[in-house]
């Protein structure tokens, strides 16, 4: 067995180079920009005013007088000049006349007529200057887009973008016991429910799923499952990658040429995990177990669909909490607890048996306990990821 690390490390060597198209801006929310963009003009373009107000042509002193000659609005700008002792009423986001030495928010003018007089000092000048924001040519790195981000490569004057293409994910669940959502099962099946957990979660990280049939265990069931993943990027079965006389993904995947990176890791849950390469496609054989399948999916498929779409830091990040209750000793595998995370610390479920979904969906923390990790006392700190 290897560990947790190398695994991962493993599974990330499968991500390939990122493969980039072209697609319109509107369409970009969630996917990984490939490759620096730069901003076509300044922004904002001109001076423009922050307030509503008066644009001034001399020192904006309490009692200072000034003559209006025209007006200004964003979308309107004002050709002239103001000369010397000059005002022009001016709106938010309107261009800034020639001349002009500030804004003079309209709280503190009194007019009358084309006539206005200052009734307090102004203490700034209400500009917002051009390129403040940022200049033409400025780069907008890697990352995946949110929706400032689009706003900000719309300010840009970008209307269509390099991302990195969706990775194709299908998701093969095996096993003669397993009947689907809807369905009614013999009195020696179950309903299958891994994948569609994994299918959310592949789908929340960019990935376009495939969810195919239900594999049967038999050596012509799975080829014909095997063959309706053809063009995948990713091929993730669920179940049938252990030792058993009808665990037969793995003899299977390596008649069909998969070269493969490992199989078995030191965790638990989900120590039956195989991964390789099977053609163009990499592959991860999941745990039939829900837990084992889940957690494992956020260890390492999710890292891998992350990588693919070009993020340097595709691992889930851990964090630090306080132990709420003593812990014996771990031991020889990592062992992934699911756990509650409160302000007063983190607290792992008493049971931890890898086929309770229930545990899984009142958790939102994995408690990390390393290999050979000894007793943690309450109040000690502990390493998580969050769910």
């Amino acid at each position: 067995m290897i560990s947790v690390e190398e695994a991962q490390a493993r599974v990330l060597a499968m991500a390939g180079p990122v493969q980039i198209e072209e697609i319109a801006l509107a369409q970009s929310a969630g996917r990984w920009l490939a490759r620096p963009v730069a901003a076509k003009a300044d922004q904002p373009p001109f001076d423009a005013s922050a307030m509503d107000g008066y644009a001034v042509n001399g020192a904006a002193d309490l009692g200072a007088r000034f003559t209006v000659i025209g007006e200004a609005g964003a979308g309107h700008g004002f050709a002239g000049t103001l000369a010397p002792g000059q005002a022009l009423r001016i709106f938010t986001g309107a261009p800034v006349p020639a001349g002009a030495t500030g804004v003079v928010i309209q709280e503190n003018i009194a007019r009358d007529g084309d006539q206005i007089t200052l009734t307090d000092a102004e203490r700034g000048s209400n500009i917002r200057l051009r390129g403040a924001d940022f200049p033409a040519g400025a780069t907008l790195a890697p990352r995946r887009l949110r929706p400032a981000d689009l706003a900000l490569l719309a300010a840009m004057n970008l209307p269509r973008l390099p991302v990195a293409r969706r990775p194709v994910l299908a998701i093969l669940m095996t096993g003669d016991e397993l009947a689907m959502p809807g369905e009614t099962p013999r009195p020696d099946q179950i309903i299958a429910s891994n994948g569609f957990a994994l299918k959310a979660m592949a789908e929340a990280e960019g990935a376009e799923v495939r969810l195919l049939p239900i594999a049967r265990d038999s050596e012509a069931s799975l080829r014909q499952s095997f063959a309706l993943a053809e063009g995948a990027d990713i091929i993730t079965t669920i179940g049938g990658a252990s030792v058993g006389d009808h665990d037969l993904v793995g003899k299977i995947a390596r008649d069909l040429g998969m070269a493969p990176a490992f199989w078995k890791i030191a965790m638990r849950p989900g120590k039956p995990l195989m991964a390789g390469r099977l053609g163009h496609a990499a592959m991860l054989g999941l745990p039939g177990n829900p837990v084992s399948a889940i957690v494992t999916g956020h260890l390492f498929l999710l890292p891998l669909i992350r990588a693919m779409q070009g993020d340097p830091a595709p691992l889930p990040v851990q964090a630090m909490a306080r132990l709420t209750v003593d812990l014996p000793a771990n031991g020889p595998r990592s062992h992934y607890m699911r756990a509650r995370l409160t302000a007063e610390g983190i607290t792992p479920f008493e049971k931890q048996d890898s086929s309770l979904l229930t545990i899984l969906t009142e958790a939102n923390a994995l408690l990390l306990r390393p290999l050979g990790d000894g007793p943690q006392p309450a109040g000690a700190l502990v390493p998580y990821l969050p769910l």
